[in-house]
């Protein structure tokens, strides 16, 4: 099985993935075909198939077929293994609390983007699956 962030460090997946999130969350949908996905995304049909290959292969889709059709759905526990892994740097204390710790500008502001885009994909699949985050 791939690494996890191999598989979610490509741009595509990435855009699958937040693409069955929003379908997911609406109870009327149930499940995403590989024709909506190729439409949504303006990508085409092999590279999308390509992609949810990977997905499926990491477990982060899971697909139901009927007849010719295959419909995609978002599978988010192996997710788990980057949040623990972010986590720690989200809430982690300077080793010395009384010097102040200040980071170049980029850098600030890349943390302060990773920071919200943690905090909101979690936001996101608890609660679209109702999971509490793990003490």
């Amino acid at each position: 099985m791939a690494d996890i962030f191999d598989v979610i460090a490509d741009g595509t997946r990435r855009d699958i993935l937040r693409l069955l999130l929003d379908r997911d969350s609406d109870p009327r949908v149930s499940g995403t075909s590989v024709s909506q996905i190729v439409n949504e995304l303006r990508v085409s049909q092999p590279t999308i198939s390509k992609h949810l290959k990977v997905l499926r292969e990491a477990g982060l889709v899971t697909v139901r077929e009927e007849g010719q059709h295959r419909y995609y759905s978002l599978s988010p526990e192996p997710l788990d293994v980057v949040d623990d892994w972010l986590v720690p740097f989200l809430t982690a204390e300077p080793y010395d609390a009384d010097l102040p710790v200040a980071l170049p500008e980029p850098a600030a502001a890349a943390a302060e983007l990773v920071g919200r885009a943690a905090a909101s994909a979690k936001h996101a699949v608890t609660s679209v699956f109702g999971k509490r985050p793990a003490r």
